[in-house]
């Protein structure tokens, strides 16, 4: 069996902190890495598309090579230190920001594309939040970062890894322009349909005040149940759980990522049946971001507070609904919060929509039950 060392990352690399610049540098100039794109990517994509206003010095003090790697060293929450993001190639003039640290190589015993997996991993994660200081927010050390310690296998072992992550990942990127083809042709559907007009039949309806004859104004909750979390304890959490907590973190926008998550050995006793999440659940988002809409891809997971369920006898149509721009910018009308938006399951289901009859639904749910089976 190939031999497997632990290893200090400040035996492999040395760190260094990015530019800070003030806002008015950005938007024209040279490509530059930002704190986002480092935080949502394993590895920066082949083309930096923001830009600043750097100086020849800057390029060269805070340049971008194979190899390093970036890690987030400031966030609003210790969970979200840390993340980090490797280059696999030269980015020529290319800068990096200054709430990130950069990594460069010391040493030829890492494969960048190695590292880029490892340091993603939830046991290596959770690493971070031991070194992170509560203030303000999270921050990160040079020497705590640099003691952290790594396992390497040989180079060809790494290899082998990272080049089956690899495969995975092109499988994965495939899968999801399949599914944005689907979810975008359930849209033009729904648009065509509910917000055009078009629906089947349309020639034959009259049209008063805007409204098709047959359409009546009634609340969202008339036909969708806004179902919300339970409150979990952290102190049941498990390391070795069985069941996933869904918390706000993993409602993206049309995504869901079911990667993240806190685990529990038991379900709670107290908690209502409707938390138990099912294969294509749709989720809503309560704070923060408002209003973000996904479907659970997935077993075993559970619904923690500040996110909804959306349940109906209807879930194409109301995964469409709840995906519509006019859906959104609704929702985010009605939230409030000072420190963050805050949706009310029970206001918004007060929201007023026009709804066509059930035979229309129906005939919509028989169109797009399909596509959504097949993105799920």
């Amino acid at each position: 069996m190939s031999e497997w060392k632990s290893v200090k990352l400040g035996d492999l690399y040395e760190v260094h902190n990015g530019l800070s610049k003030g806002g008015k540098f950005f938007g024209s100039g040279y490509p530059f890495l930002t704190f986002s794109t480092v935080f949502n990517n394993y590895f920066i994509p082949d083309e930096m598309t923001d830009l600043v206003q750097s100086t020849e010095a800057e390029r060269k003090n805070y340049s971008v090579r194979r190899g390093d790697v970036f890690v987030t060293r400031t966030s609003e929450t210790s969970d979200e230190l840390g993340m980090s993001c490797v280059a696999l190639k030269d980015y020529p003039e290319a800068t990096y920001n200054g709430f990130t640290k950069r990594m460069r190589p010391i040493t030829d015993q890492v494969l960048p594309e190695y590292i880029g997996y490892y340091m993603r991993i939830p046991s290596f994660r959770g690493e971070f939040q031991a070194f992170s200081t509560m203030t303000t927010r999270a921050s990160l050390k040079n020497e705590d970062l640099l003691s952290l310690t790594v396992k390497l296998p040989p180079l060809d072992v790494q290899e082998k890894i990272a080049q089956t992550l690899l495969d995975y990942d092109n499988l994965i990127k495939n899968n999801n322009k399949q599914i944005k083809l689907l979810e975008e042709a359930a849209q033009r559907l729904y648009k065509e349909w509910f917000v055009d007009l078009h629906f089947p039949g349309y020639e034959d309806v009259q049209i008063i005040d805007g409204v098709p004859e047959g359409w009546n104004l009634a609340p969202i909750d008339s036909k969708i149940a806004l179902l919300s979390g339970y409150a979990f304890k952290s102190s049941s959490f498990s390391d070795n759980g069985k069941y996933k907590i869904v918390t706000i973190k993993n409602v993206k926008d049309g995504e869901f990522d079911g990667s993240n998550v806190s685990l529990i050995d038991e379900i709670p006793s107290k908690m209502p049946a409707h938390c138990v999440l099912c294969e294509g659940d749709i989720l809503l988002s309560l704070t923060g971001n408002v209003g973000r809409v996904c479907m659970v891809y997935g077993q075993d997971y559970l619904l923690n507070q500040r996110v909804a369920k959306l349940q109906s006898s209807t879930p194409a149509y109301t995964y469409c609904l709840f995906r519509s721009k006019d859906m959104f910018d609704d929702m985010n009308n009605l939230a409030n919060g000072a420190a963050q938006q805050n949706l009310s399951p029970i206001r918004t289901g007060k929201i007023q929509k026009c709804f066509p009859p059930d035979a229309i639904i129906k005939k919509f749910e028989n169109y797009v039950e399909p596509i959504i089976n097949e993105m799920i």
